[in-house]
């Protein structure tokens, strides 16, 4: 029988499985979280997948609906007994391989959903609108004035409010008849900069709502707010759905490349993405979707050209030129929202090839620039987006980290769900571990913490999980200053084995319940990649900046913000600095989409600022290499991470013990 390739996303698992075998058994024996209650019968509908069309470039999949079997009987059972299956999806414990494939679980098909942790700011916004609020009476129509409708409400608004030069969009003009009677010709307008009604309501309106969103590759983010308040009403977050095209941004592109259509299909998917989003967060709120009158939003380049419709392919390789750098005023509609007839969604700028408007909203919301102090700010994703600077100068690079730290490729690695390991502690003497899981307030040696957990049980280790595990290691002597397992320890713990040529600290076995949660020698060195670019680039910009030291560093977005600061730079992360001054400011991009969604002086602000800030394109700085391999070290090969050392005891640096089997 022939093997074949299958790689699961948004989990990034895959292995080779032969003919025949159903995507749910294929998925189960990788620890895929795919849904099943009814044994895999075709009865329950839970273990719904999506088959990927095109190519994996990374990978060299070629993946085709016509590389599962084609549906049987068991699943026109299904259909007839509860409603057709969504275009595209099929029952992964009917679809059986005969071919390499991409699966997509979609996030109703999961047992352990994603935790999407970009919770907005609580920070104060001054509030400078951008949409007003303007009641007005409007003449009614009589025989003797054949003037329409729309004119008398722009003559009511310049002589109730002195607003004019008005213009009235046909997206708006097609509802003004009917609502301008419903209220009895007392109407409320909202009128954007002054210029553009974007809706008309019945009666006296005093509430409007706006949106700011955050596009991430990994997850999406939006906020409702009161555009009069600033208040937030209501926060969502979702999985992009195009992590079913891949699970970084160069797999994006390739696929943009590779597939005829496929820039299309990635702009597609997620703007519906996001306007299911809106909904949520709308219905959460008790808010109407044509009461959504402003958007803001922003994300990396690639993110930002692919939710334009703009092709990304001059993004993948150099000089990697953008399309467009400048802020983007564009109708909400014609970009997939169903919100205000009239709204507008304000893209804000970009500031180079791949350091994109998120990082412009970071720096609208941490405001380096009004600041003497030398500040990093690093906002980690797949993606890690760095500036660096103070009140006279600002520089800005990106380091292609990858998805390791979110679990992606990890051996048990996951996403942020109930049941992730997410803390972890070693004890020094006996090299046992314990540690802590989202959804249970308990650490996993204290009495009740099986109960507590429940049946979910503990299912992997996320993000911030292994971050703290490595440092662990590294702290206990588990690992070397160059990142190997000495394997020396395992005469002296039975956490140390000796597994597929190299060694794996076991940090829980599978009898326990839940999956069995190893770190190997594979691991690490996923880890010590992604660290290893994200500080490089970090040092490129102070070797830019001719600074030695920083004054404070400010780690944002969802997984930058449930990193411990001090195992952040125990794992050498990010450059030396004083515990004390390194800090988690949440998700600063969202912050920054929030001020430039109810503050339009900030939106001119920032647009001015992006284009004062320095570009470093690491991919083509000849130090980047250098930086990069010594940054591979635990903290780092030649920064003997003094600052750190005055808060957490680090131990002497040692070479790696390389097992006899070891290839």
């Amino acid at each position: 029988m022939s093997d074949h390739l299958v790689l699961f996303a948004p989990s990034g698992k895959r292995g080779r499985f032969a003919s025949g075998v159903s995507v749910l058994d294929a998925a189960r024996s990788l620890g895929v979280d795919l849904d099943s209650v009814c044994g895999g019968r075709g009865l329950c509908g839970r273990c719904q997948i999506a088959i990927g069309e095109g190519e994996e470039a990374r990978l060299g999949i070629t993946s085709r609906a016509a590389h599962v079997s084609e549906a049987g009987e068991v699943e026109a059972r299904y259909q007839a007994r509860r409603g057709p299956l969504a275009a595209g999806r099929r029952l992964g414990c009917q679809a059986r391989l005969c071919g390499d494939v991409v699966i997509d679980v979609p996030e109703d098909s999961q047992v352990h959903r994603q935790v999407v942790r970009k919770a907005p700011s609580e920070r104060p916004v001054a509030v400078d609108p951008v949409v007003t609020l303007h009641a007005v009476e409007v003449r009614r129509p009589d025989m003797q004035d054949p003037s329409s409708d729309g004119l008398r409400l722009i003559e009511a608004l310049k002589a109730q409010w002195g607003l004019s030069g008005l213009s009235l969009p046909l997206s708006v003009l097609t509802g003004l008849q009917a609502t301008l009677r419903q209220g009895e010709f007392l109407v409320t307008a909202a009128v954007r900069e002054g210029r553009e009604i974007v809706a008309v309501w019945p009666g006296v309106v005093t509430r409007m709502a706006g949106l700011a969103v955050d596009l991430g590759s990994t997850t999406i983010a939006a906020h409702l707010c009161d555009l009069t308040t600033g208040a937030v009403l209501a926060s969502g977050g979702a999985m992009n759905p195009q992590i079913r095209f891949g699970e970084d941004l160069m797999s994006r592109v390739s696929h943009a490349m590779l597939n005829p259509g496929g820039a299309a299909e990635l702009t597609r998917a997620v703007r519906e993405g996001l306007d299911a989003l809106v909904g949520a967060v709308a219905a959460e709120a008790g808010v109407a979707r044509g009461e959504i009158v402003e958007a803001t939003l922003v994300g990396n380049p690639v993110m930002h050209h692919l939710f334009l419709g703009i092709d990304p392919v001059e993004l993948g390789a150099a000089p990697f030129a953008l399309a467009w750098d400048g802020p983007i005023d564009h109708p909400a509609a014609e970009l997939g929202l169903r919100i205000a007839p009239g709204a507008k969604i304000h893209v804000l700028p970009c500031i180079a090839g791949h350091v994109g408007a998120d990082a412009a909203a970071v720096v609208l919301a941490e405001a380096p620039h009004r600041d003497d102090a030398m500040t990093l700010i690093v906002d980690v994703g797949t993606n890690a987006e760095l500036v660096l600077g103070s009140r006279g100068r600002l520089m800005a690079c990106s380091s292609p980290t990858g998805p390791a730290f979110e679990g992606a490729q990890l051996t048990a690695g996951q996403r942020a769900a109930p049941g992730a390991i997410e803390r972890l502690r070693i004890d020094r003497d006996s090299l046992e571990p314990r540690y802590k899981v989202i959804g249970c307030e308990l650490w996993s040696d204290e009495p009740g913490f099986d109960e507590a957990v429940g049946p979910r049980g503990v299912t992997g280790i996320c993000g911030s999980g292994i971050v703290e595990a490595l440092a662990e290691m590294y702290l206990a002597g588990i690992l070397t200053g160059d990142g190997a397992i000495d394997g020396a320890l395992a005469a002296r713990s039975p956490r140390i084995r000796d597994e597929h040529r190299s060694f794996t600290y076991l940090i829980r076995e599978a009898a326990a319940g839940g999956q069995r949660i190893a770190v190997t020698q594979h691991d690490v060195r996923a880890i010590q990649l992604a660290k290893a670019a994200l500080h490089a680039g970090a040092k490129l910009l102070m070797a830019r900046m001719g600074v030695e030291h920083l004054d404070r560093i400010k780690l944002a977005g969802a997984f930058g913000s449930h990193i411990d600061p001090a195992y952040a730079l125990v794992l050498g992360l990010v450059p030396d600095c004083e515990v004390g001054q390194v800090e988690a400011v949440g998700n600063a991009a969202g912050h920054g989409a929030r001020i430039a969604l109810v503050n339009k002086a900030a939106r001119a602000e920032i647009a001015a600022l992006a284009r004062r800030i320095e570009k470093v394109e690491t991919a083509i700085e000849p130090e980047f290499q250098a930086e990069f391999v010594a940054a591979m070290a635990l903290p780092h090969a030649t920064d003997s991470y003094e600052r750190l050392a005055l808060s957490v005891p680090l131990p002497e640096r040692r070479a790696g013990r390389r097992s006899r089997r070891r290839a």
